[in-house]
């Protein structure tokens, strides 16, 4: 038999699946934190513990207190909160982010990853989005954002001194020089940036020099990463962060699609997280390696955390940090206090359709899987989502003795299937397979939606071609998220299974 104990010949990529974007990572002695991108679901900006760059276990979320952040519930999707930094510095944790839909840019720290987080500094007078934070051996703390331009500012008052300076432009023609990083390495500064936008063409480059704020000159090899034009199944590459590993070798957290189907390929489940080694050059560039979907396993032990329980059976008075409401998360609205045992939700808006809706769901990180929900409808309407965003959504949902089959696609909403079922509790169900590609124009995948007979027998109502809820058809930002909701009245959730499949 082989040695239960030996260590895998290769790790794989995405490091943190599903719609986890914009990166940033620091290392804290044997410790590794991870926060991305969350837009306009609440709580924002998941943060993840790893002891080895390669295995990230979901500790919390840094914004989880209406206090800390503030979506309108007419905000649209795609706004909200977007491209932290984390840094550690003198002892405590610093997390520099964008609400475009509230607050600006703000500021929280926190002794405990895990959290609590502080309440936010506001920072009216960085000028942009994406800030960085870094610090000189001095202790001048320097802001850089998307343009690229860059502050000094005290993070205790959230106040700016001296002028707003352009510090790089990035190659001269690249479109939106965006998420800078700044950091000091050996005898240089140096400054790494997005650019090309965050579809295909997608790259990072970087730049240095002696002192935080330049001037910098740009490496003569930029862009060090991307997969424009390349037949890679990672495509999108860019928003990259630097980090040490265990071993001192260097490594970028980066994001990153992977396209399905035919052409010109859809990407279901947002931009994820993915890892790509570094070395540098004897000119001292670093010269990045591909963010392979299969990488050689590093040179140190590995510490795989505990896997996600495939069924949440809403037993906890808190809700697991990987479940995200939109905008908001209202304790009247959203409760698991009031049938022990159960999720409660209780309508605000009437539909999916509706930016108010009372929804919790979590991300779809694999590219097959099956989501069933046990969902007690009795007392009004609700069921089973994947969705995009308010114009891109299948539902399954259960109303006065039937279950239907919903499909907004953009300006047109119909109900295309229904069928009755027994009084009482009701066992909705989603598969997500992935057909085998008969034509250039396939689809990324089939979106299979019914439910389950009281035999367990399962009732099909359509199954969907997945390419309807992809980023390519509906824009923005994100990817999807599979979950529950009420219409109308209130509506009992008993357990959710998410399961990968295939």
């Amino acid at each position: 038999m082989p040695d239960q104990h030996q260590a895998p010949a290769t790790v794989s990529n995405p490091i943190v699946p599903g719609f986890h974007p914009d990166p940033t990572v620091c290392r804290v002695g044997d410790d590794y934190y991870l926060a991305c991108s969350s837009f306009e679901y609440f709580p924002g900006v998941p943060i993840f513990h790893s002891r080895d760059l390669v295995n990230w276990t979901q500790i919390g979320n840094v914004l989880d207190r209406p206090g800390q952040l503030a979506l309108p519930l007419d905000s649209p999707s795609s706004t909200g909160v977007y491209a932290p930094t984390l840094r550690h510095h003198d002892g405590r944790f610093h997390l520099i982010v964008t609400n475009v839909s509230g607050y600006g840019n703000l500021l929280v720290t926190a002794t405990d990853p895990a959290g609590p987080w502080s309440d936010p500094v506001r920072l009216p007078d960085v000028p942009r989005i994406d800030p960085d934070i870094a610090w000189d051996e001095d202790g001048t703390c320097w802001c850089t954002c998307a343009g690229v331009q860059q502050v000094q500012l005290d993070p205790a008052t959230g106040k700016v001194t001296g002028e707003t300076e352009d510090v790089w432009s990035g190659t001269p023609g690249a479109r939106y020089p965006e998420a800078p990083h700044l950091y000091r390495i050996g005898e240089y500064w140096y400054l790494m940036i997005a650019e090309g936008g965050t579809e295909r063409a997608h790259a990072v480059s970087i730049a240095r020099g002696t002192s935080p704020n330049g001037p910098f000159e740009p490496c003569p090899h930029n862009p060090i990463l991307t997969h424009r034009g390349h037949e890679h199944p990672v495509q999108n590459t860019g928003h990259a962060d630097l980090v040490q590993g265990p071993d001192g070798s260097w490594w970028l957290v980066l994001l990153g699609v992977r396209p399905n189907g035919g052409t010109p390929g859809w990407h279901v489940l947002g931009r994820e997280t993915f890892l790509a080694p570094v070395v540098w050059n004897e000119d001292g560039w670093p010269v990045a390696g591909s963010p392979d979907l299969e990488l050689p396993a590093p040179g140190w032990p590995l510490h795989p955390g505990p896997p996600v329980a495939v069924r949440d059976d809403f037993d906890d008075e808190r809700l697991a940090p990987q479940w995200v409401s939109l905008r908001d998360r209202p304790a009247d609205l959203i409760t698991t206090g009031e049938r022990p045992g159960w999720l409660t939700l209780r309508a605000r808006g009437a539909s999916m359709d509706d930016p108010d809706v009372v929804f919790v769901g979590r991300r779809q990180q694999h590219h097959t899987c099956r989501v069933r929900a046990l969902v007690d409808a009795s007392e009004g309407a609700g069921g089973l989502a994947v969705r995009m965003d308010e114009r891109h959504h299948y539902e399954v949902e259960a109303a006065g003795g039937e279950v239907r089959l919903v499909v907004r696609l953009s300006s047109v909403r119909k109900v295309i299937a229904s069928r009755p079922v027994p009084a009482g509790a009701v066992v909705l169900r989603v598969d997500v397979t992935i057909p085998a590609p008969d034509d250039p124009g396939s689809g990324p995948d089939l979106v299979t939606l019914g439910f389950e007979e009281p035999d367990g027998t399962v009732t099909a109502l359509a199954a969907l071609d997945g390419r309807y809820l992809s980023t390519e058809v509906a824009g923005g930002f994100t990817g999807r998220v599979i979950g529950v909701y009420a219409a109308t009245g209130t509506v009992h959730v008993d357990w959710f299974d998410y399961e990968q499949t295939g």
